[in-house]
């Protein structure tokens, strides 16, 4: 298949994928439901994050135990996360998804208040640090400061960092839902301060067996490696919205087992 067959393929799964009714077996649901009741930016942010970050595993255990979070959190995510304390800890007690515990949604918590209260929230940290047109020298900085306070070691396996060679595959994805802006109705872009361009795919098996297939990437592993790889090879396909590709790529994978 020559670039251009490729590109015209893709881009028809894009308008297949890219649509409300991905929704409905996506985590992205879920800061969906506050935006209905008119979720601040704030909620937005905070939610995502936090469901991104527990988005591993089975699909309908993650939004199953996402939507019991949001529960735990009073539908309020700013408020909750702004007014935590140590006597707080019994909402959220007991609370696990996987290896993620509530001694690490405690840290998280914390962790949020600070970047809030004492340096300007989420998007100013991650929109700092964009280097050689990639946020992932911004994810690696922003991992850096959100360990900044005292937390248990075993925590901070939930953030990944790029300059360890990992494809960070959730924090991608929660950056993608912050900034890409298409008007389709599934992402947010509610972050207008960084560029879809410097985005970058959330790379999975699903995504990476069908890049490969597609000669998108020749790397074996979905490592940082591969995802530059892939970064290039979608770039040349859309420059401005590099990301779109991720609905065509997973969508193929999850849906049609390309």
């Amino acid at each position: 298949m020559n670039q251009k067959d490729l590109k015209d393929f893709l881009d028809v799964k894009v308008k297949e994928y890219n649509n409300k009714k991905f929704i409905e077996s996506d985590p992205i649901q879920i800061p969906h439901q506050l935006l209905k009741y008119g979720a601040s930016k704030n909620d937005i942010e905070i939610i995502s994050f936090l469901v991104a970050t527990i988005s591993w595993g089975n699909r309908k255990s993650i939004i199953t135990n996402s939507n019991r979070l949001l529960t735990r959190i009073n539908h309020s995510p700013y408020e909750f996360v702004m007014n935590y304390s140590k006597k707080d800890f019994h909402s959220i007690a007991g609370f696990v998804h996987r290896t993620f515990n509530d001694r690490d949604l405690n840290y998280f918590i914390l962790a949020l208040q600070n970047i809030y209260k004492n340096h300007g929230g989420l998007e100013s940290i991650f929109k700092k640090n964009i280097k050689n047109h990639s946020l992932q020298f911004s994810i690696h900085e922003f991992k850096k400061l959100f360990f900044s306070l005292p937390h248990p070691a075993r925590t901070e396996k939930h953030v990944s960092d790029p300059l360890k060679n990992s494809a960070a595959k959730r924090i991608n994805m929660f950056l993608r839902w912050m900034v890409r802006n298409d008007f389709s109705g599934v992402d947010f872009g509610i972050w207008n301060t960084i560029p879809m361009s410097v985005l970058s795919c959330p790379l999975d098996v699903h995504t990476g067996n069908v890049a490969r297939k597609l000669g998108l990437i020749s790397r074996k592993q979905n490592d940082a490696k591969a995802l530059k790889e892939l970064d290039q090879s979608l770039r040349i396909l859309d420059a401005e919205d590099p990301v779109k590709y991720d609905f065509a790529l997973f969508g193929l994978g999850v849906f049609e087992s390309f």
